[in-house]
């Protein structure tokens, strides 16, 4: 498969993305073939060896010592999980199919979720280096949508921000700790808040795309949703080096962190391995998203009794970033380090995000130049004041006596 199955359709009016491609009419070509490598072929299915490069940058291996998402179940809000593919078959749910007329949400015609669902979740076998980054987590599969194609537009199968209001919503509602949206839109509508609302209120923490610029019906950096709302951890891409691209994620006030969005290894459909966005092509903020959300999956795991809250918290405080205490708008609050998060402890003094347990910490006295110029009392203050007074008085005896004699002696008569 080519680079030239990289759509650039028509721009959608609610300017809805999913990962790199266009939610929107296109001439067939599946939304998820951003890869030349000649691995990414049904017809003659091959693994792909190499581990992928994030692995390194994230440190996983190291957390897989802390957790590996175990217990954890982990909802791809997306078109489907195909558990045909080898790396699939196992640790994949039921989960539910929310576009009517269409196949269940274990299939995938449009293969985007199931490329997430792999980066969050796959089992390695014998050949391949693609292995998931919660490789024990469990994967809730919610079919939001069926293609994006003008077919399928008209048809009512393709993806709108109700779509994934709902399923979001019924992720949180059926077991989901932590709800991938490798999806965005421009749309605010109450449905999709709610849902969110929802989802926070039953404990699971939704992880969403903060969207790719150059497929994106909307050029301008204006929130996208569901990453701009409270409660969501926004996700945005850097490149394989960890540098953030410009022309590729969207910058604004709804990125948390960022993750690897190049050169990752994925399922590809039911037939082996494939390399998304490889070489020079841009980072994908969808599969950025998916390695966020298999980190919450870790974090999630090694400390179940917290709060969604507190498991962002712990992503966005321990990301490395160049200055401890800021943020910015195109890597939020910096790079997720998974073993930092995991092994944090929360006290509400660490600089950066505020913690959502501990108060603000009282602001820090101004500096000073550190010489004590506050004054010194003095013991021998008294002392030196009882002897001033003596000198005092005396001086003043010794004129009296000057001014006596001098006044007796003028009125002494003289010699005639």
């Amino acid at each position: 498969m080519s680079a030239s199955w990289f759509r650039r359709g028509l721009a959608a009016a609610a300017g809805l993305t999913l990962g790199g491609t266009l939610l929107i009419a296109a001439p067939v070509a599946p939304v998820y073939a951003t890869s030349s490598s000649e691995n990414c072929s049904t017809d003659s299915p091959a693994l792909v060896a190499a581990s992928p490069p994030a692995f390194d940058a994230l440190g996983v291996r190291e957390a897989w010592e802390l957790a590996t998402g175990a217990g954890v179940v982990v909802a791809v809000v997306d078109s489907g999980v195909n558990v045909a593919n080898v790396h699939l078959r196992e640790g994949v749910l039921p989960g539910v199919n929310l576009v009517v007329g269409t196949d269940p949400a274990t299939t995938d015609a449009e293969g985007h979720g199931t490329v997430a669902a792999s980066i969050i979740a796959a089992r390695g076998v014998e050949g391949s280096g693609l292995v998931g980054v919660a490789p024990e987590s469990e994967i809730l599969p919610v079919r939001v949508y069926y293609a994006s194609s003008e077919e399928a537009q008209e048809q009512g199968v393709s993806l709108t921000a109700d779509r994934i209001a709902a399923g979001i919503r019924w992720a949180a509602e059926n077991g989901a700790d932590v709800i991938n949206v490798s999806l965005s839109t421009t749309e605010n509508i109450p449905a999709l808040e709610e849902a969110v609302e929802v989802a926070t209120a039953n404990g699971a923490l939704v992880v969403a795309s903060a969207g790719n610029r150059e497929t994106s019906s909307v050029s301008e950096d204006v929130p996208r949703y569901p990453a701009a709302y409270p409660g969501v951890l926004g996700v945005s891409a850097v490149d394989v080096n960890g540098a953030w691209v410009a022309g590729a994620s969207f910058a604004g006030g709804w990125v948390d962190v960022v993750t690897t969005g190049q050169q990752v290894p994925s399922a590809f459909h039911w037939a082996g391995d494939c390399v998304q966005a490889p070489g020079d092509a841009l980072p994908s903020s969808s599969w950025a998203t998916a390695y966020a959300a298999g980190t919450a999956a870790l974090v999630a795991q090694a400390h179940p009794d917290e709060t969604p809250a507190q498991w962002a918290h712990r992503l966005m405080v321990t990301a490395s970033r160049p200055q401890p205490a800021g943020r910015d708008d195109q890597i939020g609050w910096g790079l997720v380090q998974p073993v930092a998060a995991i092994e944090f402890i929360d006290d509400g003094s660490a600089p950066g995000p505020p913690s959502p347990i501990h108060p603000a910490p009282e602001p820090a006295p101004a500096p000073t130049s550190g010489i004590d110029l506050s004054p010194i009392e003095d013991p021998m203050a008294p002392t030196r004041q009882i002897a001033l007074w003596w000198l005092i008085g005396g001086v003043a005896f010794g004129a009296l006596v000057v001014l006596i004699a001098r006044l007796g002696t003028a009125r002494r008569p003289g010699r005639r």
